[in-house]
């Protein structure tokens, strides 16, 4: 059994198979999934788990070269974008962008949260 890092065994898993600039979406529980995009979906309650707690679980564990968030959050959820702020530099794109860039993740990783434009891609980075 792992002792560290992230304990889930799906994401886990696929982390493990990231390679340089894959995507990884870590989405609210509104964002549209796509069709052929494997999801692990960690929703058991409106708002359980937060996607603060789930990305800190992400970065922790996850090397990322790139964020990307809609643009659309400074205004409708400035609280959770702050939050990501904080924790890594982001780019601004359109919601609609994001969901496009999320048809090409290799893993979406849909959280209970139920605030606006809580969604984020990652682009893998590498460790060296």
């Amino acid at each position: 059994m792992k002792k560290h890092g992230m304990i889930n065994r799906d994401i886990a898993a696929a982390l493990a198979e990231f390679g340089h600039t894959d995507q990884l979406v870590i989405a609210d529980c509104g964002l549209p999934m796509p069709k052929d995009v494997r999801c692990v979906d960690l929703s058991y309650e409106l708002g359980k788990p937060s996607f603060i707690d789930i990305l800190d679980a992400v970065l922790a564990d996850f090397q990322h070269e790139a964020a990307f968030i809609a643009n659309e959050i400074e205004q409708e959820n400035p609280e959770v974008e702050s939050k990501i702020k904080e924790r890594t530099a982001v780019s601004y794109i359109t919601h609609e962008e994001l969901k496009q860039m999320s048809k090409d993740a290799k893993l979406i990783i849909r959280t209970g949260e139920a605030t606006p434009y809580a969604n984020i891609v990652l682009r893998s980075g590498v460790i060296f």
